[in-house]
Formats: C-alpha cells, structure tokens, sequence
C-alpha cells in the first residue's frame, strides 16, 4: 500500500513588505503566491510600518485563493497553518497571526507559529534534498546577520555562534545605496552597479576581521560610515561610480565570507548553508562557491526566488514541524516582533527531544 500522505500545510508570511502564502505536502511545493508592497516604499527610502500592515490586509486573502488556485486546491484541502509569529514589523506580524487563526479556526486545523529565520533556514527545502546535520548557516539580511549551527532544525536548539553588533548586512546596503545615490532598495541596486567595476579600487576596512576575541562577531556601522565620508570628500568624484560600489560591496563580502568559512573549520563541520536577502547577491554566491571549494565545503544557498521573504519558506517550516510531531502552537498564539531565534517554533513549550550530537 502507498505511504499515507501527510497534511497540506497552509504557509503565512507578512513580517516585513511582502505578502507571501505557500502550500506544501510532504516537503513538496503544491503552491504559492507573492505580492509586495516595495514600491509603496520606495519614496520614503525604506519600509514605513503602517503602509506595509495595510497592504497585507489587502493582499492577505487574495494570495491565500491565488495559492490554492495555482495547486488546484480548495481551501477544505488544507489540513494545517504555519505563520511567521516573529520577528518582524509589529503591525505586519499581527495581520498574518490574525489571518492564520481564523484560517486554522474556521478549518478546524492544527496552527503552528513560526520563527522568520528559522523560516529561511528552511527555504531550500522544497527544492533540494534535507539539509545536513549539523550544519553552519548564516542568515543575511536587511534586519539580521548571525552565524548559526544547526542541528535538526524541527528538534534542536539554534545556537548562535556570532551576530550582529550594530547594522545587519542589508540595512548597510541600503544605507550605503542611499549615500550613493542609488535606488531602494540597495541590495540589488549595488549588485547591478558594481557589475564589471574594479572591487579593488578602494580599501575600505573589513570590521572585525581577523579578531580573535571576535571571531565571528559582525558589525557594518564602521564600513557604512567609512563609504560616507569617503563620499563626502570627494564631491566631485561622481559617488556612485562602478568601482566605488564594487569595493564597498567586496569589503562586505570579504568579511562574511571570511567568517563562514573560519566557523566550519573551528567547528570541524563541513556544511554551509547561506540564506536571507543578502544571500541573493552575485558576488556573494560566487566567492562562497570559491572559498568553500577551496576549503572542502559543501555550499547550499537557495534559489534567488528563495532568499527573500515568500510563504513558501513558512510553508516548508511548518510541514518540516507537522512530519517531526511538533505540537500545536495555542489559539491564543501572539505576535512576537522581537523574537530571538532559539528554536524553529514559536509559542509552545520544548516538548521535542534534541537529537543525539
């Protein structure tokens, strides 16, 4: 007799400027669908907290039927829902919290609440094989850098071996963007202006790296500071030549890279997995694939579709969650904008039993 099949997870993700809903069954993606809210933004240079809380308002139910009809399914079919709980935009995570329990409540299914990071950790799993155990990750963004190591990530604790001790990779791009003069937001912006310009033209400082009292401790205040007055005293230069963006985003680069590859060697793993917005950028992805090779480490990093927020990376987490016996989060499951990432669900006491090391 075939294996029986497992529930249709319903995924909800609205943490920040995108609307995003997923369907998936048995690590098997049945459906999805987008909508952002970014150009909205784009005028005020960055997320504005009440545009984006409205705009999942009115997207919310429209993806969730654009979704099911992309899987061919009705909404009788789904049989549980994952929802980012946090972190995030207080008014964004309310909306989808607020959605994902009438969904559960009016299908009379299981909720499950969902950590936005944890949710990228689990992003490439529709479209590749599990991920090993253990693993090192960084997750890179426009709200977090942090270095992990990850067990089974539906069973274990996430332990953080190195944050962020002021901006987050990202929210440096953007800054820089700004600065520069180019357009919002400033991840994509730099990739595209830096394409085919010298990464070695400028020295710009490479923070904490190579500190053994900080090994894989980030910080990217001092770089944005440093491209800023390298801009200001040079007014004349045109700022946002090729070769200027080119050497701030290598210095980025340089220092994640760098310490990614220093963390699986200290930690003696041979597994990096590279998620979150940044994870999309160009020279980020080829200088991983170079030094890891070099180094004798296996990279995964997702699809570009998959490193920024989508619901299908909720979807996934949930279903990992619902396979691996997870309990239920309550109905009276909150938003939690500041949630730090300990374990991949939300909400519920530590029932699971960690895996053996």
């Amino acid at each position: 007799m075939p294996a029986q099949q497992g529930p249709v997870v319903l995924g909800i993700e609205t943490s920040c400027d995108e609307t995003g809903v997923g369907l998936v069954r048995d690590g098997v993606l049945l459906g999805e669908a987008l909508s952002t809210s970014m150009d909205e933004h784009a005028r005020y240079g960055g997320v504005v907290p009440e545009i984006a809380a409205r705009a999942h308002v009115q997207a919310i139910v429209p993806c969730v039927r654009a979704a099911l009809a992309s899987a061919g399914m009705a909404a009788s079919d789904i049989g549980a829902v994952a929802v980012t709980a946090g972190p995030g935009l207080a008014t964004a995570l309310h909306v989808g919290v607020s959605a994902a329990k009438a969904y559960a409540t009016a299908l009379g299914v299981p909720l499950y609440g969902v950590h936005h990071l944890a949710g990228h950790l689990a992003a490439d799993l529709v479209d590749g094989q599990p991920l090993p155990n253990p693993l090192i990750a960084l997750i890179v963004s426009g709200g977090h850098t942090s270095l992990l190591q990850v067990g089974d990530l539906a069973r274990d604790p996430i332990v953080h071996l190195g944050d962020t001790l002021d901006d987050a990779a990202g929210e440096c791009f953007d800054k820089v963007a700004r600065v520069l003069g180019l357009s919002y937001p400033g991840g994509p912006a730099v990739d595209r202006g830096a394409a085919g310009h010298d990464p070695t033209a400028l020295a710009f400082p490479r923070p904490l790296l190579g500190r053994n009292d900080a090994p894989y401790t980030f910080s990217f205040s001092g770089l944005k500071t440093a491209v800023a007055r390298w801009a200001e005293s040079h007014p004349d230069s045109g700022v946002a030549s090729g070769d200027v963006i080119a050497s701030f985003q290598e210095a980025v680069v340089d220092v994640l890279t760098a310490k990614v590859i220093r963390a699986c060697r200290d930690r003696g793993i041979a597994d990096l997995l590279i998620v979150g917005g940044v994870a999309a950028n160009s020279r980020l992805r080829e200088v991983a694939a170079s030094r890891c090779a070099a180094a004798g480490i296996r990279l995964r990093v997702p699809a570009r579709r998959r490193c920024t927020d989508n619901g299908v990376m909720i979807a996934a987490l949930g279903d990992l969650l619902v396979r691996a016996g997870a309990p239920p989060s309550p109905p009276d499951l909150a938003a939690m904008p500041g949630a730090y990432l300990e374990r991949a669900q939300l909400g519920v006491p530590v029932t699971l039993t960690p895996t053996a090391a």
